[in-house]
């Protein structure tokens, strides 16, 4: 089974529905399994998902003495929507502990029931197993309690004061202080849902947690300290207030004296203002009607046709004008050469074919050598000789430095040597200006 707990009225003792008053609050189905439980409108209400009590229901069921240790986690949800109802919270750290659905119960939904499905997963077999939680809120005497305080421990987590006997030993707590004749644990809130940060994971921090109780007399006037100027001074300083009462706390639990509240419900003024209409605020024109179904019918083709027509012909006008700038209006290569001077002309050309010529010959290495470079003359007889190299001749063995011998553009002359004897000396006829040089010739045959 699982324990549903109730904080309230006068004795400030923890109300077990399944032990103490099950056969008037606690109706369970085992067909069904559905559970009842009757929280009241102002009160805490802390209801407890026990990992025992799913085990039974996953295969293969557990022999009696058999302890299985399954991980086990829970989905909490409002029967018809994908989330719980606002006032009602759920929260489990680990797969290995039990979930706990927590919070106030409020007054709109007093006598209306409130179906809660719980779906439990085992993470070893996949397994689920469902079952409804049927909560069905009921009226409370004096609520809401004029007089609430709320405090914040620091050394708490929110699951920890919600275990049965720390939440009762706070409540005595706080009665010993106050002294009321009526206390009720109102509401407990996480620090992180206030927006408080993750503690660090050192010197077994906690995250923090606020609880709000309700009573029926006023506030004592050890509570009353926090409110004095010299304890608003050092809270300002961020330091300890200086409380009489913090002793009785201090043993379990570490209260922060800076972050209570104290709310007297009995001074509070209603903050509703009648509403003044004048400039800026309209009149009020009464319900609204929606037109009626005699509307005539609009034909929306012409502005259609508006809307279509007039961007494509002012995109087919500028296709019109850029095709002609583009096509009708170029000069042509024709009308270019009869601007240009004829001797710019020959120049451009005469550098086309040199470079034509260049790109050929360094395509194809075995084609004939180039006019340029062959000879047209004869030295001495002055006759047309043949080229130096025929049209088959392998360019590629031919050394880089030719050797001396007889050719028909060069010249042996004699000359004495130092003994008496002569010698034939090769000269290279040279051309200035298409001109033979004979001079060095000369001047050799006369020695």
């Amino acid at each position: 089974m699982f324990p549903s707990l109730q904080f309230s009225s006068d004795s400030v003792n923890i109300i077990w529905n399944v032990v103490i008053i099950s056969p008037v609050y606690t109706l369970f189905s085992k067909v069904h399994s559905d559970r009842n439980v009757y929280p009241s409108a102002g009160v805490l209400f802390v209801h407890v998902l026990e990992r025992e009590y799913f085990k039974g229901e996953f295969p293969p069921y557990p022999k009696p003495g058999e302890v299985s240790n399954d991980p086990i986690t829970f989905n909490t949800n409002l029967m018809g929507y994908p989330d719980r109802p606002g006032w009602l919270r759920y929260i489990q750290r680990t797969p290995y502990s039990d979930g706990v659905l927590y919070g106030s119960p409020t007054a709109e939904n007093v006598g209306k029931p409130t179906i809660i499905e719980i779906t439990a997963y085992n993470r070893r077999t996949f397994e689920t197993a469902r079952h409804n939680l049927i909560i069905n809120i009921m009226s409370a005497e004096e609520f809401p309690l004029p007089y609430q305080a709320e405090f914040f421990i620091k050394n708490m987590n929110v699951e920890e004061i919600l275990a049965s006997e720390v939440l009762g030993d706070f409540l005595g707590a706080v009665k010993n202080v106050w002294q009321p004749e009526r206390l009720n644990a109102i509401n407990i809130t996480s620090a992180l849902d206030r927006g408080g940060r993750v503690p660090l994971p050192i010197n077994d921090m906690k995250e923090g947690v606020y609880v709000m109780v309700g009573a029926d007399v006023a506030f004592s006037s050890c509570l009353r300290e926090v409110e004095n100027p010299q304890n608003q001074l050092r809270c300002s300083q961020e330091m300890e207030p200086v409380i009489t009462c913090d002793k009785k706390f201090r043993t379990q639990f570490y209260i922060d004296w800076c972050k209570i509240s104290l709310v007297d419900k009995t001074k509070q003024v209603s903050t509703y203002q009648e509403v003044v209409r004048g400039e800026g605020i309209l009149p009020d024109g009464g319900e609204y009607k929606p037109p009626s179904e005699s509307l005539k019918s609009r034909d929306y083709y012409t502005d259609f046709l508006v809307t279509l027509a007039v961007p494509s012909a002012v995109a087919l006008v500028l296709f019109l004008i850029l095709a002609y700038i583009m096509c009708c209006r170029r000069e042509g290569v024709e009308k270019r050469n009869m601007q240009t001077p004829d001797i710019q002309l020959v120049h451009h050309s005469s550098i086309q074919k040199s470079t034509k010529e260049l790109r050929d010959m360094s395509k194809n290495r075995e084609i004939a050598w180039p006019l340029s470079t062959l000879p047209v003359f004869h030295p001495v007889t002055g006759e047309i000789i043949p080229p130096l190299h025929t049209d088959n001749y392998d360019s590629t063995n031919m050394p880089l430095m030719q050797t001396q011998q007889n050719l028909p553009h060069q010249t042996q002359i004699p000359q004495q040597q130092t003994t008496g004897d002569f010698r034939l000396t090769t000269f290279q006829r040279f051309e200035v200006n298409g001109i033979p040089e004979e001079r060095k010739l000369t001047e050799a045959m006369s020695l």
